[in-house]
């Protein structure tokens, strides 16, 4: 044994109980950014096609995952999308919006190859089905955040 691992095992347990506040920055980078800005400015939501492979991404990204083509062309998809899967929270958390139940999904938004994970909203989550037509609910005001997309509910 080294001498820095005998000396590691006369060390004593250090253990911090409590909360440890870093402070952070996120950006979203120029795709997301663009992604994120068209929610708010337009109510629409856009994805990157890949040139080679021609899936359509959303969110929006810069390259494809399946080829590595570089992606620079955005087309508009649906506010109106086919759930995936899904699952419902009972549990309470502090990052969560509302309390329990909250059902999360992922919808795949017509025109688009991928899915998006969001909120879904306005359904019993007993209600909720797998392959359900599902339509994007809008934030009154918008901020440039996904929440900007207040929710996904059944479509009518």
């Amino acid at each position: 044994m080294t001498d820095r691992v005998e000396k590691l095992r006369d060390l004593d347990v250090f253990i911090y109980h409590g909360k440890v506040d870093i402070p952070d920055t996120y950006s979203a980078g120029t795709v997301g950014s663009r992604f994120l800005i068209e929610i708010r400015d337009n109510k629409r939501i856009m994805g990157t096609r890949c040139p080679a492979c021609k899936r359509v991404y959303v969110p929006a990204r810069s390259v494809c995952k399946d080829c590595f083509g570089r992606m620079d062309e955005w087309v508009e998809v649906g506010d109106k999308g086919t759930l995936l899967t899904y699952t419902v929270v009972h549990v309470p958390t502090s990052v969560q919006l509302k309390e329990p139940p909250v059902a999360y999904g992922i919808v795949q938004l017509d025109g688009a190859d991928t899915g998006l994970v969001h909120l879904l909203g306005e359904v019993d989550p007993d209600q909720l089905q797998v392959g359900m037509k599902m339509q994007a609910v809008f934030a009154e005001e918008r901020v440039g955040s996904i929440l900007d997309i207040k929710y996904f509910k059944p479509a009518a």
